[in-house]
């Protein structure tokens, strides 16, 4: 770990992690907002990937959604990097309080950690939208519980939608009074692999009231000049052996 923020961890109590896909992307999870992210979606289906992951595409091209989907935002197979194991070790130290996630991808969980808010939900969780029943990401990706590419739920046959906050979706309210709660109490913010700009989520970083905020990310942020201390690196890296 780097020594500057392994000196500001050492003075403090209650640290709490708010990540972007930063800390994704070196599980090989590629960004679909990035420059390669926007010119694949265009090229490939003619559409962007904000408007193919709207709560209108979904509704109106269904099939469409879940084929960008499962070929861009799911990656069964990736795994924890140094960041998600060194996040996971504080909190069981009893230093980090909470995990704040913009990232889908449950990586956090599956590294150890126990106290995580997914703000933008998670792949891993996938729900009829007739009946309410709760489907695995396995099930949603067998291609046998899927005619015409979209899963039917096994009870009812009902659409299943992952339980995923699309662009004109509203996060869920207690995952966001959870995250303002955590981060309105910790002493350290720790900020990284987020440029801080898709909101509501980069809101949160305002409830912060603390003493040490950390910006961790490989480009400039608009919050470098009111953070404690700032490294453009990558947070594996940083919070890494």
């Amino acid at each position: 770990m780097d020594h500057r923020v392994k000196a500001i961890l050492e003075d403090s109590k209650k640290v709490v992690f708010f990540g972007g896909a930063g800390v994704s992307t070196e599980s090989n999870i590629p960004d679909f907002r990035s420059e390669s992210g926007l010119y694949k979606a265009m090229n490939e289906y003619g559409y962007s990937p904000e408007h193919m992951l709207s709560r209108t595409f979904f509704m109106s091209h269904t099939e469409k959604f879940f084929d960008y989907y499962k070929n861009n935002l799911v990656y069964a197979d990736a795994q924890p990097n140094k960041a998600h194991l060194a996040l996971a070790q504080l909190e069981q130290e009893g230093k980090l309080t909470a995990v704040v996630t913009q990232n889908i991808d449950g990586l956090h969980q599956k590294a150890g950690s126990k106290n995580v808010y997914e703000l933008h939900g998670s792949i891993l969780r996938n729900t009829c939208m007739e009946c309410g029943e709760r489907h695995d990401l396995a099930y949603i990706m067998d291609e046998g519980n899927c005619p015409h590419g979209i899963p039917v739920c096994r009870k009812c046959g009902g659409t299943v939608k992952p339980d995923v906050v699309l662009y004109e979706e509203p996060l869920d309210d207690s995952v966001v009074m959870g995250a303002v709660d955590a981060i309105s109490a910790a002493d350290t913010l720790i900020v990284g692999g987020t440029s801080l700009v898709v909101y509501p989520a980069a809101g949160l970083i305002h409830y912060f009231k603390g003493k040490n905020l950390i910006l961790i990310n490989k480009s400039e942020t608009g919050y470098d000049s009111e953070a404690t201390l700032v490294i453009n690196d990558s947070i594996g890296k940083v919070l890494g052996d």
